[in-house]
């Protein structure tokens, strides 16, 4: 697969909601990057950087280190960026 930035963002997104990942529910920001090849490990995470940018992860500061979540009230932005992964992928 070519990992794009978007393909990157969406491959991220589309964890996070099939984990169930929004608003009130977090994970850590550390398990973001599991799943990705080594290589990409480094542009995943300034694609986290991007995504938290643009409004689409709601980051959470807790004792126990930062956790992410998705922002529903950009639910149509995210959704398009999960699907341009799905198709890519496919």
């Amino acid at each position: 697969m070519n990992w794009t930035d978007e393909t990157i963002k969406g491959k991220i997104l589309h964890k996070l909601s099939r984990h169930g990942k929004f608003q009130h529910s977090h994970t850590a920001m550390e398990h973001l990057h599991t799943g990705f090849p080594a290589h990409v490990v480094g542009q995943v995470k300034d694609m986290i950087s991007a995504l938290k940018s643009e409004g689409l992860l709601l980051v959470k500061h807790t004792n126990y280190g930062a956790q992410v979540s998705i922002n529903v009230k950009q639910l149509e932005r995210v959704m398009q960026y999960i699907d341009d992964f799905l198709k890519e992928k496919n």
